[in-house]
C-alpha cells in the first residue's frame, strides 16, 4: 500500500484517498499552435508516456482533502515517494539529478537556460511553502 501525503493540504493517507494522474509534465500540444497540430504529435499526446524502471514522475489528486493536483517523484521498484511538489513546479534540484533516460532528457530540456530553477520556484510560492514542502516526508507501504 501506497502512504501518500499532499504538499498543498497536507492531508495522509493510502492510494485510494488520492488519484493517480499519470505520468506528469505532459504538455498539451494545442495549447501553443491549436491550428498546425502534426497528427503524430496528437497521437504521442494521448498515447506515448514514459515507462520506467525506476525514477518516475506523475500527477496525483488529493480527493480527500483539497481536491488540487500535485506532482510526486516515486521510484516504480521500491514505491517509494522521493518528493512531492506543486502541479506547476518542476521537482527538486537533487531529484533531477537522480533522473535517468528520457527523464534525464526531458529535465535537461526543461531547465535549458534556466540557471536558477530552484530559486525562481522558492520566490514564486514562497519560502514559507517551500520549507514547508522539505519537511513534507515521503514514505510508501508495500502490502
Amino acid at each position: 500500500m501506497l502512504i501518500i501525503q499532499c504538499p498543498v493540504c497536507g492531508a495522509e493517507g493510502d492510494e485510494t484517498d488520492f488519484h493517480c494522474g499519470g505520468q506528469a509534465h505532459i504538455a498539451r500540444p494545442a495549447t501553443s499552435d491549436p491550428d498546425n497540430i502534426a497528427d503524430g504529435e496528437q497521437r504521442d499526446y494521448l498515447f506515448m508516456r514514459f515507462n520506467p524502471k525506476g525514477l518516475h514522475f506523475e500527477r496525483w489528486r488529493c480527493d480527500r482533502g483539497c481536491g488540487k493536483w500535485f506532482h510526486a517523484a516515486r521510484d516504480t521498484v521500491s514505491l517509494d515517494f522521493k518528493a512531492y511538489y506543486g502541479i506547476t513546479e518542476l521537482p527538486p534540484a537533487d531529484v533531477m539529478k537522480q533522473a535517468t533516460g528520457q527523464w534525464a532528457d526531458f529535465f535537461k530540456k526543461a531547465t535549458a537556460g534556466k540557471p536558477a530553477v530552484k530559486e525562481a520556484a522558492a520566490k514564486k510560492i514562497g519560502a514559507k511553502a517551500t520549507a514547508a514542502r522539505k519537511t513534507v516526508p515521503a514514505k510508501a507501504k508495500k502490502s
